[in-house]
């Protein structure tokens, strides 16, 4: 058992490929309508709703402190 190699395994051809597009995806990337979508959605829609719900519910709880039998509400 000792000196043998199990890292070593014959890698499949699939595989190397898709990691080759994986590390150079960068270089194959094109501006659509889909991906700018996608990018406005997570850039900046997603931080405005979670801003907006932030902002609706700020001091609105209290959650430290608490007892059984206390209202979480303060409002």
């Amino acid at each position: 058992m000792a000196g043998v190699e199990h890292y070593r395994v014959s890698m499949d051809p699939s595989i190397q490929k898709l990691a080759s597009m994986n590390s150079n995806r960068h270089k194959y990337f094109r501006w659509t309508s889909r991906t700018a979508r996608i990018t406005f959605a997570y850039v900046v829609a997603v931080p405005a709703i979670l801003a907006y719900i932030g902002y609706q519910t700020d001091g609105k709880f209290d959650i430290r402190a608490k007892r059984r039998g206390d209202v979480i509400r303060e409002y």
